[in-house]
């Protein structure tokens, strides 16, 4: 396989969308996250991510409303807006024998602490991992691209997460992401362990010549 080192915003327009086929729960109470959290704890790799109510005015902001963390097999909705951060949560992002593996972690993780105090540990930042294999994009629409040749939609990024009821659109958006960041690590481990791969050679443009100069 030949990595390319990016992707512009055309090449993905023109690509299949990536969508997360297992199932989704979302949950909405401590005792269904407990019980969720049981099931996540038996796992040795998980895809992460968070979701939070856009602002659209000025001075105000959101506390995170969703946590999404997936498996291969299945995804759950954590409405954080409804259970807050639970004991049982907490434990898992602390348990340094799970590893989480999201993009842009160190956003979600400053959201997170704002609902309650936390050490995460057994993270991986999918921004620094793709490095030793040439990619340059850092946006996991990129990345997802680069790698499966499908794109992740973005259309449901700006919508209401503390809705009363998320919509499907919503959930499969929210389950999606966190997913992929899971496909990626798990993609990128079998690259490194076969060696399957090559890093496309630096092309250099007219700009790059200029700027140099």
């Amino acid at each position: 396989m030949v990595i390319k080192r990016t992707i512009s915003k055309e090449e993905i327009k023109e690509l299949p969308k990536a969508v997360f086929e297992g199932p989704i729960y979302v949950i909405q109470s401590e005792k269904e996250a407990d019980k969720a959290v049981a099931y996540l704890q038996a796992q040795q790799i998980l895809g992460i991510d968070s979701e939070t109510r856009p602002s659209f005015t000025k001075g105000q902001s959101h506390k995170v409303a969703l946590l999404q963390i997936s498996s291969d097999e299945c995804c759950f909705l954590f409405r954080l807006n409804m259970t807050g951060l639970t004991q049982s949560l907490i434990g898992l992002l602390e348990n340094p024998e799970i590893i989480k593996v999201g993009l842009s972690l160190r956003d979600d993780f400053m959201m997170l602490h704002k609902r309650a105090p936390f050490n995460q540990q057994g993270c991986i930042e999918l921004q620094d991992f793709v490095r030793p294999f040439g990619i340059q994009d850092k946006s996991l629409q990129k990345i997802y691209g680069i790698l499966f040749k499908e794109k992740i939609s973005k259309s449901q990024r700006l919508s209401n997460w503390e809705a009363d009821v998320l919509t499907d659109a919503q959930k499969q958006y929210a389950a999606t992401d966190a997913w992929a960041c899971l496909n990626i690590y798990n993609r990128l481990q079998e690259l490194k362990r076969t060696g399957n791969f090559e890093i496309e050679e630096a092309t250099v443009t007219a700009e790059d010549e200029s700027q140099a100069k």
